[in-house]
């Protein structure tokens, strides 16, 4: 009886402090992990933003935020969210690259653990005929 009031006492030494920081850390909550272009033309906007919020009960620090390639680029804020608040990354994609859309972006926080990551996704296609110079329709010295 004695050994389980031991084990007992020793295990609570263990436990409740990794409770009272569980209760007082930063948790980001993500509207979606999903950035999708859809069907664009080449050049079209670049930016596409996410919003978060902070569901934690500490400022929650962004430390770093990385995209797969150079073609992606992620952009943060640098202050700290406070619990509750809601703010968001932009994120700005290459549209001058034909071709499916298909990166990832990788947030890092004051929050421990693995990071988050948003999926960027989406097509890249070229931008149709016509739409950039009118059609020749005669000029003033074929007489028409």
């Amino acid at each position: 009886m004695r050994v389980l009031g031991i084990i007992a006492f020793a295990l609570s030494l263990f436990i409740l402090p990794l409770i009272a920081v569980a209760q007082n850390a930063p948790q980001m909550s993500f509207e979606s992990t999903t950035v999708d272009y859809g069907e664009i033309e080449r050049g079209a906007e670049r930016v596409r933003t996410v919003s978060f919020t902070n569901i934690g009960n500490a400022p929650l620090i962004i430390t770093n935020a990385r995209g797969s390639c150079g073609c992606t680029v992620p952009n943060w804020p640098k202050d700290p969210i406070m619990p509750g608040e809601t703010s968001e990354l932009s994120i700005n994609y290459d549209t001058n690259r034909l071709g499916n859309i298909n990166r990832t972006i990788r947030v890092t926080t004051n929050e421990g653990g693995d990071p988050h990551v948003i999926l960027v996704r989406g097509k890249v296609v070229d931008k149709k005929d016509g739409d950039s110079v009118p059609k020749k329709e005669g000029n003033l010295f074929d007489g028409k």
